[in-house]
């Protein structure tokens, strides 16, 4: 499952948390992300961003607290939650037991050419998570790490849960899901029940 020495292939990281996902509701931030999380299936629990770099941990926990039943995950980059850190002291502070954050940590910002970002040089975002008082913080290094955070983004007792995954620096195909925002909304309202307005 390895992508580099350093990290694991992000694309197939991100299908193994997603395998049996059951009633997951996903958030995928800009990017990567959402890329791979539609490589991994596409689905209409899926929400995928497109732009509002750093906003997608807020989004789910928006959803999260609008949905409580269900477990919900937000699958973002490091990058983009650097872009994000206050985010993180409020999803702490509101508790959403229903909401996990998975960031695809590389270390870089992938999308704008590789430079090292604040991750790669040498802050920790479980670290950062662990300070707001996330209740579960995890690393992810091998597939035995995977298999544990893909049961605490399948629950809606245990969390808010902070998910960091090192992968590997390298590009994969790109693989993408539809663009039209007003019919990604639309899709996804439908599959909750609500109105499409």
């Amino acid at each position: 499952m390895s992508g580099s020495s350093m990290g694991l292939d992000r694309r197939l990281a991100v299908s193994a948390l997603l395998r049996d996902r059951g009633n997951l509701l996903v958030v995928s931030g800009l990017g990567s992300p959402t890329y791979d999380t539609f490589a991994a299936g596409d689905h209409a629990a899926n929400f995928y961003l497109w732009g509002a770099m750093g906003g997608a941990a807020l989004m789910g926990l928006g959803l999260a607290t609008a949905q409580p039943g269900r477990p919900v995950a937000v699958i973002t980059g490091d990058g983009e939650q650097l872009m994000g850190l206050g985010g993180l002291a409020t999803i702490a502070v509101s508790k959403p037991r229903n909401l996990s954050i998975v960031v695809l940590d590389n270390g870089s910002y992938g999308e704008t050419g590789g430079q090292a970002s604040h991750s790669g040089l040498g802050v920790d975002l479980g670290e950062v998570a662990r300070a707001t008082r996330f209740p579960v913080v995890i690393d992810v290094a091998d597939a035995a790490g995977l298999e544990t955070a893909r049961t605490a983004i399948g629950s809606i007792t245990t969390g808010p849960s902070f998910v960091r995954v090192r992968i590997g620096i390298g590009a994969k195909p790109r693989v993408l899901p539809a663009r039209d925002g007003v019919w990604i909304k639309h899709r996804f309202r439908a599959h909750l029940g609500c109105s499409a307005s």
